[in-house]
């Protein structure tokens, strides 16, 4: 059986790797990009998924999923590639504000000790005493969620490429897909592309905001929009509070993330397209990011800016996110694609499903 995969940010190659794990599936990715260059790249790796307010439904299902299968992932690719892979064990701390509901965080807290899962209250006592870096007077305490992860995207979907590529995958970079041509009204059996055309008896979109030139051609346009994304990488010089508990914080939708050495990744901003498609990056909202992370831990205000970054996620218009199963109208074509702000978190669950889809049938 061959499969073709367009798109390797993270949830294509997660899906080229859990695929490349079954007996007797030919398995080619395309990529007019080296791996990991859109949405990934911009990505922070903040794996929010226990301390997502998503309680039922796939949405939830979907994250524990994803939750459950990295623990086993990372250490499994590490084992394959010799890579490493930064995976902050130290979980999330999500910090709360006066404004926010108190009763809706211990409904949560009720609803994810009766999943099995772990979450903590932390008053303001407790927030000092763990992490003193945390001094804010609107900050009313946290909630700490032990279990859940953060990760570098791109160090993962590198792994993930590498490993299928142990498997026998084919990986094509620098290659556009120029056209999907139908041969009977429900199929379509080949891919043409600038290095020339392959059949496929399944063809899995996983290209992003790609996604919606693919599927306009097959007269089934999946809309994806662009929502741009920008970080940023700051040096301290030694790590904030407790240096042998660095947690991934989060408040007011802004991340401080960890990553070794005194550097922390701030982000992200979300900034949609005011019209058209083109979105420039807007550098006083980067701004506004910066100063409301040193307004959580002002020691960051002392920080040198390394580097900054953007890039576009991709978001599904007038449908939730993400987009993942058969495209209408047609029996051989699957869709992984539209994450928007979850791809990474998402990329586990996504590539089983779409696993699941194909030796099912």
């Amino acid at each position: 059986m061959n499969v073709a995969i367009i798109g390797c940010g993270v949830v294509g190659a997660a899906i080229a790797y859990e695929l490349s794990q079954v007996p007797g599936i030919k398995i080619t990715v395309f990529d007019r990009q080296p791996p990991a260059q859109a949405s990934t790249g911009a990505a922070l790796g903040v794996l929010v998924g226990i301390i997502s307010q998503k309680v039922k439904g796939k949405a939830w299902q979907m994250r524990q999923t994803s939750v459950q299968r990295y623990e086993t992932l990372i250490p499994e690719l590490e084992a394959i590639t010799g890579r490493t892979i930064p995976f902050n064990r130290q979980g999330i701390l999500s910090l709360c504000l006066e404004a926010e509901n108190s009763e809706l965080w211990e409904k949560l807290v009720a609803i994810r000790h009766s999943q099995g899962w772990e979450l903590e209250i932390w008053d303001t006592a407790k927030l000092q005493q763990i992490c003193p870096q945390v001094n804010h007077p609107q900050v009313t305490g946290a909630v700490y969620s032990p279990q859940d992860r953060q990760l570098d995207p791109t160090a993962l979907t590198l792994a993930l490429v590498e490993a299928a590529q142990h498997h026998g995958v084919t990986f094509q970079f620098g290659v556009t897909v120029l056209s999907l041509p139908t041969t009977a009204a429900t199929k379509c059996t080949s891919v043409e592309t600038t290095a020339g055309k392959i059949t496929a008896d399944w063809i899995i979109i996983s290209a992003g905001l790609g996604s919606t030139a693919l599927t306009a051609q097959l007269e089934q346009k999946i809309d994806i929009r662009p929502v741009l994304g920008q970080a940023l990488q700051l040096r301290l010089g030694h790590l904030q509070g407790n240096p042998d508990f660095q947690p991934a914080i989060t408040g007011n939708d802004v991340h401080i993330v960890p990553i070794g050495g005194g550097d922390y990744w701030i982000g992200a901003t979300v900034e949609f397209p005011s019209n058209g498609d083109e979105i420039l990056p807007n550098h006083e909202l980067l701004a506004s990011v910066k100063q409301q992370a040193i307004s959580f831990c002002p020691e960051l205000a002392s920080a040198e800016i390394i580097r900054t970054w953007s890039g576009l996620r991709p978001r599904p218009e007038g449908r939730p996110a993400p987009v993942i199963g058969e495209l209408p109208g047609f029996s051989n074509i699957l869709l992984a694609t539209g994450h928007y702000r979850n791809g990474v978190l998402l990329a586990p669950a996504t590539a089983m499903a779409i696993r699941e889809k194909i030796i099912s049938q």
